[in-house]
């Protein structure tokens, strides 16, 4: 998990630009037009589109945004056609990297994360190269000071939670994926807040890594999500918590 929650938790700490907020609009406008395509635009009848909603609403974004990125989803609006795509890579000290994202042109979008990747010290790989390193699960955080550790062990655990870590700064629960709505139901039931309800890929092993090989990884990374179609950047490294703090002030 240390990559996953560390460099959220960096970008938590980093100031938020409206830049950066209407990417991140734009991100979950196209995940949840996608995803009601799929699947429908019933999210009771749509876990992931619930899932997608879910963050949106995290990031503010009005009703009105997330009711026509459904009805784009369903047709009932004309909109654009994305595909998913997914791009196997390699950062600074030998992370595994497995970039995923949504886009109505592969080619150029292909170009772009090859040329983000040249520029910032990474490289791509074939396909496959690194996917087999990661495993798609549930992810949920919640500050520590809304609930103990074993208040908590008691409710997410009979909803299907498979692990907590509460070694950093919030508690940090994996599920299996279908399990994520009913570990979040779990838990708004209890009126516990959730900072974060999501689908994530976690690393079957990790690789430590410091010092300039850690601040290049990180500036790949960060300009990967900068990238408008790109969802998510998911990487197998290990950075230690003094690194971290020393890297986040720079």
């Amino acid at each position: 998990m240390s990559g996953h929650s560390k460099w959220a938790s960096i970008k938590h700490k980093k100031a938020a630009t409206d830049a950066k907020r209407g990417a991140a609009f734009t991100r979950a406008i196209r995940e949840i037009t996608s995803i009601a395509k799929a699947g429908g635009g019933n999210p009771e009848m749509n876990p992931s589109l619930r899932t997608a909603i879910d963050k949106a609403r995290a990031i503010n974004m009005p009703s009105s945004n997330i009711e026509n990125a459904i009805k784009k989803g369903t047709g009932e609006l004309p909109g654009v056609t994305y595909e998913e795509v997914t791009f196997d890579a390699y950062g600074p000290g030998g992370v595994a990297m497995l970039i995923t994202g949504l886009t109505d042109n592969r080619n150029r979008t292909t170009a772009e994360i090859r040329n983000i990747l040249s520029k910032k010290s990474g490289n791509l790989a074939g396909p496959g190269s690194t996917a087999f390193l990661f495993s798609k699960k549930g992810f949920v955080a919640i500050a520590k000071d809304k609930v103990s550790e074993d208040d908590l062990m008691g409710i997410v655990l009979d909803a299907g939670a498979e692990d907590i870590n509460s070694e950093g700064e919030n508690h940090e629960i994996t599920c299996e994926i279908g399990d994520l709505a009913v570990v979040t139901d779990a838990l708004k039931a209890k009126e516990i807040p959730v900072m974060t309800a999501e689908m994530t890929m976690i690393p079957s092993t990790t690789v430590k890594v410091i010092g300039n090989d850690a601040k290049q990884l990180l500036a790949l990374m960060e300009a990967l999500e900068e990238q408008e179609d790109v969802q998510n950047v998911y990487a197998n490294f290990d950075i230690s918590d003094e690194e971290m703090e020393k890297l986040a002030q720079e």
